[in-house]
Formats: C-alpha cells, sequence, structure tokens
C-alpha cells in the first residue's frame, strides 16, 4: 500500500537536479476531478494555476488530494508574490511553487524568504497544526521544509529579462520560467510571437539564463514547439491543459459528428431526380 502521507520528498525537484526533461498538464479549472483524470495518465506533474485559472484554497487542497492518489507531483502558481498567500499554500501541503512577474533580484529574495522558516526566511511558523507537516505528526517538518522546497520563478516582462542574471543568481531560486506571451506584451508584440522583436527578446532571456546555468522552463509558443524547447535544453515544459485537452476534444467530436451527418443527408448518385410540377 502507497504511503498517502502529505509531507514526501520533493521527488519533482530531485528530477529536476538529476537533469531530467519532465513534462505536465495545467490545471485551469479548480477541479479536483479533472486533477484526478489527469493523475492516472503519466504526465510528469500538473501544474494547479491560482493565478488565471479558478478556484480557492479550499480547492486547491481538494486538488493536491486527487493527485496524491496517483503520486503524481503538483505545482502551484500562486497569483503574486504575496508572503500572506505563499504561507498560506505552503501550510495547504503545496511543496512546489511558481511565482508570476518577478522582476528582479530584491522580489526574487522575497519569494525565497517568505517560503522559508527562519533562520533563512521569514515564513510563520504553525508547523504542529497545518496538513503540510501530517497535521503535526511530522515533527521534524520544519527543519525538512525549507530544502524540500522546488520555487519557480516567472520572467514576464522586457525588465525582468534586464535582471535575469541577477533574479538567477538568488539562492533557493530552482527554476527560471518564461512568460514568453507577457514579455511579448510588454514590448506591445502581445500575442504576437512570431514577430522578430519578441523572439530576440526570448532569445536573450534564453541566452542569458543559459550562461549562469540557470534551469529553465516555459510553455510551447510560436516557433518553439514541445519538442524544440526540449531539444534546445529547457527541463521544465507544461504541454497541454485540461480546458485545452477537453475543449479540442470537443470540437474534434461535434466536427465528427457534423460530417457525419452531412454524409447521411446527401442524396446518393442512385437517386432519380424529382419530377417537374405538382
Amino acid at each position: 500500500m502507497k504511503d498517502k502521507k502529505v509531507f514526501k520528498e520533493n521527488t519533482l525537484k530531485k528530477r529536476i537536479c538529476n537533469g531530467e526533461q519532465l513534462f505536465g498538464a495545467w490545471i485551469e479549472t479548480g477541479s479536483a476531478t479533472n486533477v484526478e483524470i489527469l493523475a492516472h495518465l503519466g504526465f510528469d506533474y500538473l501544474l494547479i494555476d491560482l493565478e488565471h485559472g479558478q478556484g480557492d484554497l479550499s480547492d486547491l487542497i481538494a486538488m493536491l488530494r486527487a493527485a496524491k492518489v496517483a503520486d503524481t507531483p503538483c505545482v502551484v502558481r500562486v497569483p503574486w508574490n504575496d508572503p500572506v498567500y505563499l504561507k498560506r499554500v505552503l501550510d495547504a501541503g503545496a511543496d512546489s511553487l511558481m511565482i508570476p512577474m518577478v522582476e528582479n533580484a530584491a522580489e526574487a529574495k522575497a519569494a525565497v524568504r517568505a517560503c522559508r522558516y527562519p533562520p533563512e526566511g521569514t515564513r510563520g511558523y504553525a508547523a504542529p497544526a497545518v496538513r503540510a507537516s501530517n497535521y503535526g505528526s511530522m515533527k521534524d517538518y520544519m527543519i525538512r521544509a525549507n530544502a524540500n522546497l522546488l520555487l519557480i520563478l516567472q520572467i514576464e516582462t522586457e525588465a525582468a529579462v534586464r535582471e535575469a542574471a541577477a533574479i538567477a543568481d538568488v539562492d533557493g531560486v530552482d527554476i527560471m520560467f518564461l512568460g514568453v506571451n507577457d514579455m511579448a506584451g510588454s514590448i506591445g508584440r502581445l500575442e504576437q510571437l512570431d514577430h522578430a522583436d519578441a523572439r530576440a527578446l526570448v532569445a536573450t532571456a534564453e541566452t542569458t539564463l543559459k550562461a549562469k546555468g540557470a534551469v529553465l522552463g516555459t510553455v510551447p509558443s510560436t516557433g518553439a514547439s514541445w519538442q524544440s524547447l526540449f531539444e534546445s535544453g529547457y527541463q521544465f515544459v507544461p504541454v497541454a491543459s485540461d480546458v485545452g485537452l477537453m475543449r479540442d476534444a470537443a470540437v474534434a467530436c461535434i466536427a465528427e459528428q457534423r460530417q457525419f451527418k452531412l454524409k447521411v443527408a446527401a442524396p446518393s448518385s442512385s437517386s432519380k431526380p424529382m419530377a417537374a410540377g405538382y
């Protein structure tokens, strides 16, 4: 029987540190059922989106429980670099976090501090009572929690690209994740990822971060399929989402049914023409 305790070694972090290239799926609906379905199918991780996705902290706990059934790791994207919200998500049992819109080293350091217990950080203490410590049954949770954390910071603006090297140097940052559409938007090219200026900004970020030896993550986009991203050295690439998978499957299903109806309704070549008149 598998151990279903909340706190376990962060295998996702271990695999990243070992140089593995991992693919996952976004959870945008806030649905524990969708998490449970996808958790059984073989994704390396599920990325629960609380920034743009639906769901609150209660939904998050239900989703984490659903993923635990299949022992599929979860990353939680929080809405903002907010120490209060980060504390609550960590207490709820998340051990891998993604923080959007980090602009400079000072913000990166603040994120690291908010996620770690003293003396390495400023995370508030409630270890004996929280879900993350198996409700206090894990006595050394506070000692192990800091090292067990996987922290992903998103670079999403032109200004952040200029500061990317300094952000990557911050101790405690595990993955640098490029938000390519927001990066393009910051230079007036939102949803124009094939534009030379947008591609150049992404290339600058990649060159800078690879020179620092940073672990890279991003989403597939124009000119950058998930295959090419992995080939170029990215290790963390969400390749699908629960919304996209359901929507695209439904569109394909409906199109197939409509084609069938058209075929059935079409007159056969052997049909005789109707006589003129009444």
